[in-house]
């Protein structure tokens, strides 16, 4: 079971609408959804938050560190209340999906992500959960670090908050500890428009 979410971003005012920042706003929908607010807590460096649900405490944490020492509020918070890394959901934009498209996987290399790479140095293993939330590609590596750093077009950001709501329908399955489930909720992809039958030519 999930009982530590943690969504990636920057902080301050400049990042906050910033492609970088996609894990942030899935935290903030999740919160919101639980009527809850993340506070500054300083011994985590971070906003976090602890809801109680049925299956007991869980934690929301928003690391305010910048993105390549994220891994620090992470692992400060997670071994203070003895939650092991396969226990954690890390929320992070994802350069290698489209916006409206999201994966769930469990473990894996960073791929080149400095939040992830960071979590994995200071937990000491990759085995922690990711959802990869889509943010398109540039398509020229060089011109990445500005393309994150910048706001994503009106549509984009439709898409993104979109699948963003689709993926926070499998929150209830990752507290159950059913993963199986939650990655069949989080992949199913929008049924595709029917063709049309002669009879509408």
């Amino acid at each position: 079971m999930i009982r530590l979410f943690v969504g990636l971003g920057n902080p301050g005012t400049e990042y906050e609408a910033t492609r970088h920042n996609a894990g942030f706003w899935w935290i903030d929908m999740l919160a919101s959804q639980w009527s809850t607010r993340l506070v500054p807590e300083r011994s985590y460096q971070a906003l976090a938050t602890r809801v109680s649900r049925s299956v007991g405490p869980v934690w929301l944490l928003q690391p305010m560190t910048f993105m390549n020492r994220s891994g620090v509020s992470v692992a400060t918070l997670a071994r203070f209340f003895k939650i092991e890394p396969a226990q954690i959901l890390v929320v992070h934009d994802e350069l290698d999906l489209q916006p409206g498209q999201a994966k769930l996987k469990f473990g894996g290399s960073a791929a080149g992500h400095n939040g992830l790479k960071d979590i994995h140095a200071m937990l000491g293993t990759q085995d922690f959960w990711r959802l990869r939330l889509g943010i398109g590609h540039p398509g020229v590596k060089a011109e990445v670090v500005n393309y994150v750093l910048k706001k994503p077009s009106a549509e984009h950001r439709e898409a993104i908050d979109k699948v963003s709501e689709q993926s926070l329908k499998a929150v209830d399955l990752m507290l159950a500890g059913e993963m199986h489930k939650a990655l069949a909720l989080v992949h199913a992809q929008p049924p595709r428009p029917k063709p049309p039958r002669p009879g509408d030519l």
